[in-house]
């Protein structure tokens, strides 16, 4: 099974290493590594072709934004799975593919995600937050619950029958990506109980109280543009969700 993995950078000279690195040692044979950088301005591109040989697919110039340059790499994906792994964020283990290819192989589901680590941007050791996925419940949705969206993986059947990222929205369209699947489409997903990424805190949608707010704003208007109806104390009770997460360090092991 081929696996599409992309990663999205933009000015990542510093941490773009250890991500390409993250992909290149799993033990799974057939992986498409995509990179989509933004026209970096700091040698991310000089980094990246040192390992020219073992990315599938490189693209660099500006875009609109980090969603934008998802599409572009899920345009180019060619997998049967798709995952996203971003710069400065790592795949968690060696097995990490060929685990989730497994747990594909057994059936059932489009959409199979995982737990997250959430680390200090300076000290990757440090986990800050643990993102546990949780079985899968369509109605968790209404909570402010979510999947955690790079330790997710899709099968590319699903975007092509139900679309790309939403880039009217600027903070949230992996929530309203991942809404759209699951709980408006219906699409059957599963849940496993291991660790697939590290990522560092300070993403688009945590980077300032204002767009904390505002991407709680979107997870509203994510429900409204799928016609659907919720709740809007939902833009309260999604923040609430990471207090647990910030007191679950999960495991701290590599």
């Amino acid at each position: 099974m081929k696996v599409s993995v992309i990663t999205v950078c933009y000015n990542a000279a510093k941490e773009i290493d250890e991500t390409i690195r993250s992909v290149m040692v799993q033990d799974h044979a057939d992986i498409e590594h995509i990179v989509i950088d933004g026209g970096s301005t700091d040698g991310t591109q000089e980094r990246v072709l040192r390992y020219a040989e073992c990315i599938a697919q490189f693209r660099s110039a500006p875009d609109d934004g980090v969603y934008d340059a998802m599409n572009k790499g899920l345009c180019l994906a060619t997998g049967e799975v798709v995952a996203f792994v971003n710069a400065g964020d790592m795949m968690a283990t060696r097995n990490t593919v060929s685990y989730m290819v497994n747990a594909f192989r057994q059936g059932g589901a489009d959409v199979i995600y995982g737990d997250a680590l959430m680390v200090d941007p300076a000290d990757i050791t440090k986990v800050k937050r643990f993102w546990k996925g949780g079985e899968y419940k369509r109605e968790n949705f209404r909570t402010g619950w979510m999947p955690p969206h790079l330790g997710t993986y899709i099968r590319r059947s699903a975007y092509q029958r139900y679309g790309l990222f939403n880039t009217g929205l600027r903070v949230s369209a992996d929530y309203e990506l991942m809404f759209r699947f699951l709980y408006k489409h219906r699409l059957p997903a599963r849940y496993v109980p291991k660790v697939l990424v590290r990522f560092r805190l300070g993403g688009v949608s945590n980077r300032s109280l204002g767009h904390v707010w505002r991407a709680n704003l979107e997870v509203y208007r994510a429900w409204r543009m799928n016609g659907e109806r919720v709740s809007p104390l939902i833009v309260l009770r999604k923040p609430l969700r990471k207090l647990g997460q910030m007191l679950r360090r999960g495991p701290s092991a590599m």
